[in-house]
């Protein structure tokens, strides 16, 4: 297969990045009537050989009071990561890209140290910088698989002593208590609430998608026919819906994941948890959260993160233990999505984004 050859040739030059092997996207392929869908494009020479490539996610996204289509984009990949040659190959396809879906966006990345976010800025494009929220929900064995945390043995050795004292677990249960206290007036005069797992997004959840749409100034459509395809009953990812209600009214939803990792490059080998998507009203974003770390809280998770862009959403997590650490995931805008969004009148600080809007959970395959 040409894709097969083409990730050879990456690897055995030292390649870190390679690309989708099958020419149908497991996740969301295109099919009629979709709403949202993945699509693969390659960079394919004269004699058919391919030597980049790149993948789109089109969707409905609520953009003041009208309805757009826009894109996330994942890639380029490219063989000038390897070879001179095709040192330009990878603007080529960002051009390209841009031809196909002017309203293009991606969600995801590193960091600003990223090859890819330094190619965009370059081009015009607008970055912006988004937290890494994340909660240890078991000290002891978070201190001895985060691989992120244990890059040197001198730094593995002290964290092996401070799970083994209990002074890292007392230090890491204090750091979330004090995190609640902070945030303390966010869970005042609420009652606690209550969720039920479902089998799939029903009508109690395009409920919570007409009342509260507006009150975000873009963002992904979330009725239940989009989320069931996002989230299909049978299939990947495998995510537990969970149905949030405070006082018997539902408020909100929240989609989440845990899975134990294999030798992750920044987990190791923890059993992580994810709050994947969510949706409620600003004003109830806590409660959402609170009930997602509810039930990670039941599993065998020992942390959770999620990745949110609007400061309620981010608040939240923060009120539910959370450390938020700035600047680890990149919303990247193309221009005419940035003047777009401009001229639509949408602030900044009013788009609502998590985890699924970029390129899907790959870390929970």
């Amino acid at each position: 297969m040409r894709v097969d050859a083409f990730n050879r040739r990456l690897f055995s030059k030292g390649g870190e990045l390679g690309f989708y092997v099958e020419p149908t996207p497991d996740w969301i392929p295109p099919a009629p009537g979709a709403r949202v869908w993945r699509e693969y494009h390659l960079a394919i020479d004269g004699d058919g050989e391919v030597h980049g490539a790149y993948a789109l996610k089109p969707q409905e996204w609520q953009i003041g009071n009208d309805v757009h289509t826009v894109a996330d984009w994942q890639g380029p990949v490219s063989e000038g990561q390897v070879d001179p040659k095709y040192g330009a190959l990878a603007l080529r396809m960002m051009r390209q890209m841009l031809k196909q879906r002017p309203l293009l966006y991606s969600y995801g990345h590193g960091g600003a140290e990223e090859r890819v976010i330094q190619l965009v800025r370059e081009m015009g494009w607008v970055v912006t910088p988004v937290p890494f929220c994340m909660r240890v929900l078991r000290p002891k064995p978070f201190l001895r698989k985060a691989r992120l945390l244990r890059e040197t043995a001198t730094r593995a050795l002290a964290l092996d002593v401070l799970a083994l004292t209990g002074l890292g677990g007392l230090a890491l249960r204090t750091l979330t208590l004090a995190q609640k206290l902070r945030h303390l007036p966010a869970h005042l005069g609420r009652s606690r609430p209550t969720y039920t797992v479902q089998p799939t997004f029903g009508s109690w959840a395009d409920d919570v998608w007409r009342r509260n749409r507006h009150r975000y100034g873009a963002l992904a459509v979330r009725d239940a026919d989009v989320l069931n395809q996002l989230f299909p009953a049978a299939g990947w990812p495998p995510v537990d819906r969970l149905q949030v209600m405070r006082n018997g009214e539902t408020i909100g939803w929240a989609a989440v994941l845990h899975r134990k990792m294999n030798d992750e490059p920044r987990f190791g080998d923890l059993h992580v948890g994810s709050i994947t998507d969510c949706f409620a009203a600003p004003d109830d974003a806590v409660d959402v959260v609170r009930a997602a770390m509810d039930h990670l809280a039941t599993t065998p998770a020992e942390m959770v993160y999620a990745n949110m862009s609007h400061p309620a959403w981010i608040r939240a997590m923060q009120a539910n233990g959370c450390v938020a650490i700035p600047n680890r995931r990149m919303f990247v805008t193309a221009p005419p999505m940035a003047a777009f969004l401009g001229q639509a009148g949408i602030p900044e600080d009013t788009i609502f984004l998590t985890n699924i809007d970029g390129h899907g959970p790959q870390d929970f395959r």
